[in-house]
């Protein structure tokens, strides 16, 4: 029973999850934007989350079942490309040059944000031990 339960909560904070990306693209088919309606639903959920809007964990269970299948995302991608070997042999440095630069850049960013939310959540024990101390 404790299995169903666990299923249905991934699928519905799957659903909560496709359902922002969904909104996310009809904003950008509504506003012309330059931007995939992917990364306007992300930034719609880290507004929501931010706002406390949806508590982390109504959405924590469906996002840890995708990121642990993220590589079978990206296969379609990996495979699509082999199809064009003209373009691999025309710009294949380029090509391997930016996936390198924008990974690096990636790293850096996470690891700079990372940082950031430990020594905030670090300052914030801090004050609850002072907190408690009194």
């Amino acid at each position: 029973m404790k299995k169903v339960v666990n299923a249905t909560q991934i699928a519905l904070q799957i659903i909560l999850l496709y359902l922002l990306c969904y909104i996310g693209n009809l904003i950008v088919d509504w506003l012309h934007l330059p931007l995939p309606g992917s990364i306007i639903g992300l930034i719609m959920l880290l507004i929501l989350l931010h706002l406390k809007v949806i508590p982390k964990k109504a959405v924590a269970k469906g996002a840890g079942a995708l990121l642990s299948i993220l590589t079978l995302l990206f296969i379609p991608a990996t495979v699509g490309i082999v199809n064009y070997p003209e373009l691999l042999s025309s710009y294949g440095v380029i090509l391997l040059a930016i996936t390198f630069l924008s990974t690096v850049f990636a790293l850096i960013t996470t690891a700079l944000f990372a940082k950031k939310i430990e020594q905030k959540e670090g300052k914030e024990k801090e004050v609850e031990v002072y907190a408690s101390n009194d």
